[in-house]
């Protein structure tokens, strides 16, 4: 195969160089942004395909609709708009805050192909585990990041909601994203303003698009925005911190040292965020038919988030409504003040010294004179760690391409690299006692990927309505994904981790007291070892055909098949077929079905994090580890393979005429193998006596690694409807776009995969989302509402048995523009400030009488929801464009 799929390659060069007159008569069939209005360009190589006559779903979100969102980051306006389109808010999500990853379908973010001006855009640089419900729908993903595009940048924004795997290749298991960016010309500056109705979440954003025509044979066309979002805080402080301030109220030099006191010691929110990023898109004709170009993707942002308050103080029989009735509980101190840090070692030898080790430890003499440390003296008030986050990005595509004829071409190649370099302050190391940093480096996570494409289409005339389309090409791809190590501090273990305590009975008789120990690594988040440094590539190489046409006026139809060979894992095969009908001028009846894979990627085999979840008031280290570690063969890890699906599609588009359309499409998609991560496993002192490795997690701790240990099936239906006419002197565009979405875990090894998991999986997302929305325009002013509902979802990790009701929210927005060229928004987000429904009292999660919160201080569910926790936002745009 791979000979063929070589030999194929160079036929075509050969054909594209040595038949110049045969070059030049080509007809672009790529995925261009410049395509004419309502033609569609994805999930088909024809160049007359619009929304209403594709044999596959498509949404085309138009600059305007973009543009009208107040959103500074591409995750949440995408949310606003398309309905099967799921992302949390993540609060405290550890690195999953600073990469958000979303889900299409119910589907993984990396089961959901991302491009730009039809190439494949790049994988962040964060694999998805963080535990919990923030991330559930796409635990153990690895996919793009598309909140480094600015909305400035992009022309329209098209959604093939089919599977498209033999089209693109992996990754397009639940459809694909195409942004087309701008290439027109002219300058446009827009400033807006915004925050929360509870004054804080102050957002500022600027954002520049400037664009040049060379001639007639050419254009730049450059983006940019600078963003600065704040922090929000929807939570209560915890019971344990009242109760330090209450003790210690007569002290308020103690109580004032309070991580941001008087507000909550830990925040809830939106984390602050800050950054810029830009694109470029130009293309110059070098003839009448041939054009280079090139696209560029920069970004940088920097988060800063919250963790969990580590409390120096337990706070006894506290009151608390458990679901049942009132109770009491005492949340604990954190396990670095759980007791002193023995710093006298043991110096004797004998049968009844203090034995000479190395961890072996006086804890009394009979002089008083050991010597202790305790973290108070360092944090009196206990602390909260702060994370940050910076992400960096950069991506670039170059290539020429051939157009105006029967034969076109696209040769192209891409280059990127995606950086989150992670660090914490106002932390410690426990285990290094006095000598612990209070701020450290984790190291950085680095994706980087190479990609070279040879597309072409060849228009067959075989005497049929239309000509067919015959297209093919191949593509080459190298992956890397970089761990570099972080500080000793951040992941070791230090000199008290474990202390082994001895006491004087009598002079010079001593006796073996306890052993003791501290946490090891930075209290929060473990930085990556030494051991599990490191850069790790994939290679890949693939063909693909395909065939289309009209078979008569009335049928259309489609074929694909797509070969592919990894080198960490071999060859896989795929295929898919389409059609469309129409059953008269304004009914036509579509299809769909295919088969598609999943690769895993050099970040998902080898990816090695070690963080802190909380349980019962105390930090448990939670570490996922390679499959090909000994940790994870340890608990029975194996090696990855592709998962592998099978889309099932139809539909109906009903058009009676030009001002109104209906389009219904069923799907369902079937997902084998699927590539997540395991349930945890409980690590003993047994364990670690058997596997020293283990001593990073510690006793106590939890491990957990990829498995392909689970198949489910995704079931829906997606209904849109537009309708355009004259209203009040102006014209008026209704849509009304809706999402029923079901997946659900229909084979799993109970081993690997635990009932939280499958239940976040079928009710994280609403199964029911619908928009409807209203856009309204006469002469300078202009008018827009949006109706949001979201189902009830519900999310088994954090909230055990609760559901979260169905909720509406509105959007509104209203313009004016003057002299022409000036254009100002007012709007609001959530106009009418609704919230999700509290978290309710239960054995899981009590709710202490004295905050009306959780232990930690929730008041609303940490993932924030499919809306969010936020509640109202207001903001003013000014837009100038000329």
């Amino acid at each position: 195969m791979k000979k063929v799929a070589l030999a194929a390659s160079a036929a075509s060069l050969a054909i594209l160089f040595a038949d110049p007159a045969l070059a030049q008569d080509a007809q672009g069939s790529d995925e261009e942004a410049s395509a004419p209005e309502g033609i569609v360009v994805i999930g088909t190589r024809r160049a007359d395909r619009t929304v209403t006559d594709s044999a596959s779903p498509v949404d085309v979100i138009g600059t305007e609709d973009l543009a009208t969102q107040s959103a500074s980051n591409m995750l949440d306006t995408v949310k606003n708009v398309v309905p099967s389109f799921f992302v949390g808010q993540n609060t405290i999500s550890d690195a999953s805050t600073f990469v958000r990853a979303p889900s299409l379908r119910g589907l993984p973010g990396d089961e959901v192909l991302v491009m730009l001006n039809g190439k494949r855009f790049n994988r962040s640089a964060l694999v998805q585990v963080y535990v919990g419900g923030d991330t559930a729908l796409s635990f153990g993903s690895h996919g793009s990041d598309i909140s480094v595009i600015p909305s400035i940048a992009i022309k329209n924004l098209q959604i093939l909601r089919d599977g498209a795997t033999a089209q693109y290749g992996s990754d397009a298991i639940g459809g694909v994203l195409n942004y087309g960016l701008r290439d027109d010309a002219g300058l446009e500056l827009q400033a807006r303003y915004g925050q929360t109705y509870r004054g804080d979440g102050k957002s500022y954003q600027l954002a520049a698009n400037a664009g040049v025509k060379l001639g007639d044979r050419g254009f730049i066309n450059v983006s940019g925005e600078y963003f600065d979002d704040g922090q929000t805080s929807r939570g209560a402080t915890r019971p344990v911190a009242v109760v330090f301030a209450t003790t210690n109220a007569a002290n308020p030099t103690l109580v004032n040292q309070l991580p941001n006191y008087p507000g909550p010691v830990q925040i809830w929110g939106s984390s602050p965020v800050k950054g810029w990023k830009a694109v470029l898109n130009a293309g110059f004709d070098i003839t009448d038919n041939t054009q280079l170009y090139m696209i560029g993707n920069f970004a940088h942002s920097k988060g800063d988030q919250s963790f969990n308050y580590r409390s120096p103080i337990t706070a006894n029989n506290l009151s608390v409504n458990d679901g049942s009735g009132l109770s009491t509980r005492s949340p604990g101190r954190n396990s670095a003040f759980a007791h002193p840090i023995y710093l006298t070692a043991c110096t004797g030898a004998g049968a009844t010294a203090c034995p000479v080790g190395a961890n072996n430890f006086v804890m009394s003499n009979l002089a008083n004179t050991q010597q202790t440390y305790n973290f108070s003296t360092m944090y009196p008030a206990g602390f909260t760690p702060r994370f940050v986050g910076k992400v960096d990005q950069a991506y670039g595509v170059v290539g020429i391409k051939n157009k105006g004829g029967k034969l076109t071409w696209d040769l192209a190649a891409s280059l990127s690299k995606s950086q989150l370099d992670l660090s914490m302050y106002s932390s410690l190391s426990p285990s290094y006692g006095p000598s612990t940093q209070t701020s450290f480096e984790f190291g950085k996570l680095i994706q980087t990927e190479f990609d070279a494409y040879l597309d072409m289409t060849y228009e067959l005339d075989a005497g049929l309505a239309s000509p067919l389309t015959l297209s093919w090409g191949a593509e080459y791809r190298k992956e890397g994904y970089e761990q570099t190590a972080g500080d000793p501090q951040s992941y070791g273990a230090g000199p008290y981790a474990t202390q082994n305590l001895y006491v004087e009975t009598a002079p010079g008789v001593w006796s073996f007291n306890s052993t003791v120990g501290m946490p090891t690594g930075a209290s929060g988040y473990g930085g990556t070892s030494t051991t599990f440094a490191g850069k790790f590539n994939q290679s890949s190489y693939g063909a693909y055909v395909g065939l289309e046409g009209d078979l008569s006026e009335a049928l259309t139809f489609g074929l694909a098949g797509r070969w592919e060979h990894y080198d960490s894992f071999g060859d896989t095969v795929v295929g898919k077929a389409n059609f469309i009908a129409h059953i008269n001028d304004a009914v036509a009846v579509r299809g769909t079905v295919g088969t598609g894979f999943h690769a895993p990627s050099p970040g998902q085999n080898n990816v090695s994090i070690l963080t802190t979840n909380f349980i019962g008031g105390n930090q448990v280290q939670t570490g996922t580890y390679p499959v090909t570690s000994s940790i994870a063969q340890y608990y029975g890890g194996a090696p990855l393979k592709p998962a592998k699906a099978t889309n099932f599609g139809l539909g109906i588009v009903i058009t009676p005429s030009p001002a109104f359309n209906l389009a219904i499409d069923g799907y369902s998609v079937r997902v084998r193998d699927r590539i997540g991560i395991s349930r945890n496993f409980t690590v003993t002192a047994a364990d670690i006596a058997a596997l020293p490795a283990l001593i990073a997690v510690g006793d106590g701790g939890v491990v957990n690694y990829f498995t392909n240990a689970f198949d489910t099936t995704t079931d829906g239906v997606d209904v849109v409807a537009t309708y355009k006419t004259e209203a009040f002197g102006g014209k008026l565009n209704l849509t009304m776009a809706y999402n029923y979405n079901m997946s659900r875990v229909t084979k799993f090894d109970p081993a690997l995969i635990g009932p939280e998991q499958r239940a976040d999986i079928r009710h994280l997302a609403p199964n029911h989302r619908m928009n409807l929305s209203a856009a309204w325009q006469s002469g300078p002013w202009s008018v827009n509402i949006a109706e949001r509902l979201f189902g009830s979802w519900a999310t088994e990790n954090d909230y055990p048995g609760q559901v979260f009701g169905a909720k509406l929210t509105t959007d509104f927005d209203i313009s004016y523009t003057f002299k022409d060229h000036y254009t100002l928004t007012l709007g609001a987000n959530n106009l009418f400030n609704a919230y999700p429904d509290k978290i309710a009292a239960s054995s899981a999660n009590p709710i202490y009488l004295l905050t009306n919160s959780t232990a930690d201080g929730q008041i609303y569910p940490r993932s924030g929801g499919p809306f969010g926790i936020n509640g109202g936002f207001w903001y003013a745009r000014l837009k100038i464009k000329y």
